[in-house]
Formats: structure tokens, sequence, C-alpha cells
């Protein structure tokens, strides 16, 4: 068995040894087989980065024929090149260091065998959809994710509004995914075939603004818009806070939401031929960053705020894209999975401090008492708020760059989430870990560090955050731009059909002014939000209070309670007209009277079984004669016809 099978084949291994024996296997070892099992998969994307490194050309797999249908075939098998591997060292890395994790946080919940196994089956299905030669298996593993995260969003099930929230994102994905399989029909219509490497050269022969590449890449952005949470299908994320905060950390800061992100750029020479779709890409992108930054900045609970923040985010990503800046959306998705996963992971370290209490405006004054949490967390709130030399910076501002080029009103509202993001992160900072504290003597007590299961994965996302983004630094610089440089195959076929492809023509003075802008900015909302939360001690007045517009951002724009009124109640109403009128007074009516029907029937034949022989002779003859007179009648009726129409001739 080649290594590359390894990858995957590690993590279901973990999931099938904890998943049918949670209730058999010793609670000390259900960590190490979980953490393992994912440990395990990232050495084997080492091993495989480092023969992929010797040729860098692209590696398939296969495993097996899988499907064939007239002229169509598909095979099982796995696809490595400079994107997977990529993917591979953020799904199997990150996904270790929240494994780790959740050995500290999860220890005392009943659950702890069973969690590790949907861990576990998560990161099986998001490395099947990362390492797939073909849409098919990409599709497979879309599927298996979104599976994952309703079983992992739900897990404290025992709460009804918990298991609402997994069901809203189970339902939300559903919808994304039917546009996502409408795709996938349609490539096999255009092209005959699902495999990239087959599909992508096929497609370098049509031409720009081809109509039916605009419809497949639609379609499979629809797909992105469920499972990276875009306008309209963003509302399951924040409410999928309900799920364990290692969730919130591996499923919805680093590793699923990112899905979308990387179907496009693997995609990539089908949305460079479809330059209506990357526009209509770009414009989601901007709309939801904007409407997500804003909701974010009067939220209180810790978790809601990053939710609002990661929905903020791949809106930046997806702006990226649609600006043909492949690389630079990219380059966010890789400093994201640090900075976010830091955040999520030290929001649960301050829950697990404050025995569970996520309500910010009863937290502060927590830096002395929880060192570590707070200094990571502060790292991993400066890398979102694009501040120098932090790992967000790097990826933000080459986004920027990029939509400046592109569009000035689309940089000009860019920049103002950017300037939000910064602000609701210091926000979100300073009523946490500064001031006094305002919670519950008990609770006060009761604070303490986390144990070193959980902070040793901070501290070393915390490194992360702070030196990822040297692995593309900007142009002006005159460093080189390693990430770009070991991309740049994966855009071959875009090159081809776009010569200007990934170039910027800005001036250096031009750069330096963005970049500084931007900073700026940045540094803006961050002394904004000190003269409010610390110099003036503000707190967040109760949600009763608030009014205009804080009260409607508060309240997420209404988007859940139209949603709720455009789609749910009808539906519910309608359910509740078929399941109470229709089914019970119309199709079970219409079968209780067949039945009674043939009840009756049976009643009145019933009568003619007299018993006698001499009325069974007669009712024979009296039949005979019947037939008799109605073959008579059809000759004459016949012959009548006949005479007829020989009169007319």
């Amino acid at each position: 068995m080649s290594l590359i099978s390894l990858i995957p084949l590690f993590p279901l291994i973990g999931f099938l040894i904890n998943g049918f024996g949670y209730k058999k296997i010793p609670k000390s070892l259900v960590a190490p087989i979980g953490i393992g099992a994912s440990l395990l998969s990232f050495i084997s994307t080492v091993l495989v980065y480092l023969e992929f490194k010797q040729s860098e050309e692209t590696i398939i797999q296969p495993l097996f024929d899988w499907i064939t249908v007239g002229g169509l075939n598909i095979s099982f098998a796995f696809q490595i090149d400079q994107l997977s591997i990529l993917m591979l060292f953020i799904i199997t890395g990150v996904g270790t260091l929240i494994h780790l994790y959740s050995k500290g946080y999860m220890s005392h919940d009943e659950g702890y065998g069973k969690f590790f196994a949907y861990l576990n089956l998560f990161l099986f299905s998001m490395l099947l959809l990362v390492m797939g030669a073909n849409y098919l298996i990409m599709f497979i593993g879309w599927e298996g994710v979104g599976l994952c995260s309703y079983l992992l969003i739900g897990f404290w099930n025992k709460r009804e509004d918990f298991g609402d929230a997994a069901r809203k994102a189970f339902v939300m994905n559903r919808v994304g995914d039917l546009g996502f399989l409408i795709g996938i029909f349609l490539l096999i219509n255009q092209f005959g075939t699902l495999e990239y490497l087959s599909v992508f050269e096929q497609a370098k022969a049509l031409p720009v603004g081809d109509i039916g590449l605009m419809f497949i890449t639609f379609c499979l952005f629809i797909g992105a818009m469920g499972k990276s949470a875009q306008i309209p299908l963003f509302t399951w994320l924040p409410d999928a806070m309900a799920g364990p905060t290692p969730v919130s950390a591996l499923i919805h800061a680093a590793t699923m939401v990112t899905s979308g992100i990387y179907m496009v750029v693997r995609s990539n020479v089908l949305y460079t031929l479809s330059p209506d779709t990357l526009e209509f890409i770009a414009w989601i992108g901007t709309l939801t960053a904007l409407v997500a930054a804003s909701i974010a900045l009067f939220q209180n609970d810790i978790k809601k705020v990053l939710a609002y923040s990661t929905v903020s985010q791949l809106g930046y990503m997806f702006i990226g894209l649609g600006v043909m800046a492949y690389t630079s959306g990219f380059f966010h998705v890789i400093t994201h999975a640090f900075f976010k996963a830091l955040l999520f992971l030290g929001a649960g370290s301050v829950i697990h401090a404050m025995s569970d209490e996520q309500d910010i405006r009863k937290m502060g004054g927590l830096w002395s008492k929880i060192k570590i949490t707070s200094i990571t967390f502060l790292i991993g709130t400066i890398a979102i708020s694009g501040l120098p030399p932090f790992a967000g910076f790097f990826s933000k501002d080459e986004i920027l760059a990029h939509v400046f080029e592109h569009n000035k009103l689309m940089w000009a509202l860019a920049m103002l989430g950017s300037f939000m993001t910064a602000f609701y992160m210091f926000r979100l900072f300073f009523l946490t870990f500064t001031g006094t504290f305002r919670g519950t003597k008990e609770q006060e007590d009761h604070l303490h560090e986390s144990p070193s299961s959980m902070t040793i994965p901070l501290i070393v996302l915390a490194v992360l955050s702070v030196v990822g983004g040297f692995i593309g630094f900007p142009e002006i610089f005159h460093l080189p731009h390693a990430l770009s440089e070991f991309l740049s195959p994966i855009y071959e076929g875009s090159r081809s059909v776009n010569p200007e492809f990934g170039q910027v023509h800005l001036s250096h003075s031009m750069e330096w002014l963005l970049m500084g802008g931007s900073v700026l900015l940045a540094l803006i909302a961050f002394a904004a939000a000190y003269m409010v939360y610390v110099k003036n001690k503000s707190l967040p007045v109760a949600d009763g209070e608030l009014s205009g517009l804080k009260k409607v951002l508060a309240d997420k724009y209404y988007l859940d309670e139209a949603y709720n009124k455009t789609f749910v109640n009808p539906v519910e109403k309608a359910s509740t007209f078929f399941g109470n009128v229709f089914d019970t007074k119309v199709l079970d009516g219409a079968v209780n009277s067949l039945g009674s029907f043939t009840a009756i029937l049976g009643k009145a034949s019933n009568k003619l079984q007299t018993g006698s022989t001499r009325f069974y002779l007669l009712v024979m003859g009296m039949a005979i004669a019947a037939i008799l007179l109605l073959n008579i009648g059809n000759e004459l009726v016949d012959g009548f016809f006949s005479m007829f129409k020989a009169q007319i001739k």
C-alpha cells in the first residue's frame, strides 16, 4: 500500500476503533487512538511531500475502477499536487493540534470516545475531499464533512436548541449541495468525464465567456456558498457554535468552511474562462464580509463574535478569488487556519476557565489569571486585524491590492470591513482580558489556566500566526513569494487562456500607500476600541436596551426571522396541511372509500350465492342469451353501416 493511501486510511481506522468500541475501550486509550490516527496521517503527508518534492509533478494514485456507464468512466483515484499537498498539511497539522486540545477540553464529557470517533471521521472525509482526482470523490468528501458537521454541532443533543442548530446546518448545506450536484451533471454533459486533468485540458479549448461553463461554474459556486457560508446561505455557521469548541476550531475555522475556496482554486481554469461568475463571486464575498463584520460589532457571546468573524474572513477569500487572485485567496485560507483556530481554541480555554460562561459582559480582568491564553489570544487578535508582521497582514494586504486594481468601490467596501474587523476583535479582547472581573465570586474562585494539552496547541498556533505570513512577502520587499512560486503549476491552464492572469499593475508608491492605509485603519480601530472599552470602561448594554441601527445589527438584520417567514413557516404550514388534511381526508379517505366499496360489493355478491342449482342454470342461460343478442346486434349495426356507405357511394 502506498503512502498516499495511508493518509486517509489512518483517520478511518481511528474512527472504526473508537466508533465501534467507545463503550468498551478504556477512556485512557481513546485520546491516544484519535490523536495517533491524526498524527500518523500528518507524518504520512510529510513523507508524501518529500517524495513529491523530488519531481514536483502531479501524482495520480488509482485504487480501482469505480463507475463505467456507456462512455463515462470514473476511477477511484487520489491526486497529489501542489494544491492538495498544502491542504493536507492544513487538515492534518491543524487537525492534530485540535485533537490534542480535545483531550483536555472534553476529558470530563460522557461522550468522550464518540467525540474522537466523529473527529476522525471528519478528518477522513475532509481528506477525501482534497485528495480525490475527480469531482465525484470531491463530492463524497463534501457530503461526508456535511454529515460530520451535523453530528458534531449536535453532539450535546440533550439540548433542543443544539439539535435545531445541527439540523439547520444540515439543511442549508443540502441547498448548496444540490447546486454542486447539478454542476457535476453539467460537467458530465459538457466534457464526458469528471477527472480534473481531462476536464481542464478540454476546457482550455473553449472561448472566454462560454455559456455552458458559466452555468457549470455558477452551480459549483452555489455549493461553495453553502459549505463556505456566503450570503444567503451563511446563517447556519453562527448557530453551529452550539457544538463543543474544538468543533468550532476544526470545522468552522480551519478546514470544512474552506472547502468552497479549495474547489474554486482547484477549478481555476473553468472560472478564469467565466468572468461573469467571477464578478458575481467577488460581490457576494464583499457583501458577506461587510454584513458579517457589522453583525459582529454588537455580539456578546465570545464564540458568536468569532463565528461572524469567520463568515467575514471567508468573504475576503472569495473577494480574492473573484478578482482572479487565486493565490491570494488561498494564502488567506492558510493564515486564517492559524489565527482563527488559535482564537477559537483560546475562546475554549476562556470558557473552560469561566466554568462554561460565554458572555463577554460577565468576563474581564482575565489577563493575570490565564496568562498563556491571554497572550496567545492577543497574538491571534493582532493577526486577524491585519497588523504587521503577523500572518493576517500579508494575506489580507495582497487581496486588497488586487481588489484595488479591479474595482475601487469594492476596495473601499473591503477596507471598511477590515476596519470593523480590527474594531470588534480588539473589543472582544479588551472586554474579556482587561479591566476588572465581572463574573460571579464562584467563577472567580475557579479561574485557572488550562492544562498543557490545551495550552501547547495554543502556543504552536500562536507561533504560526506570527510567522505564517512569511511564505508570501509583498513584491515591493523584493523577497521571494514562496507560496506563489509553489502553486504556479496549478494555474498553467488559467495562464494559457488569459495572458494577464495573476498580474498586478501597481506602482511601488501605490503599493506602499495601500499597505500603509490598511495598517493605519487597523491602528485607528485599535485606538477606538481602547478608548471605548479600556479608557472609558464602557460595557455593552443589555439586549433589550438597544435601539435603532445597533438593535438591527445585534439582531443580525433579522435574517433568521426573514428566512423563517419566507421559507420555514410556509413549509411547516404546508406540512401541517398535508399531514392533517390531505393525508387523513384525501389519501386515507380514498383508501377507506375503496375498502368500503369492496365490502359493499362483496355483500351484494354474497346474495347471488343462493346454493340453488336451478337459479345458477337460469343465470347462465340469461348470460348466454345476452351474449348472443349482443353479437346479433353488432352484426345488424355493421350491416346497416355497410348499406349506408354503399348508398352514399
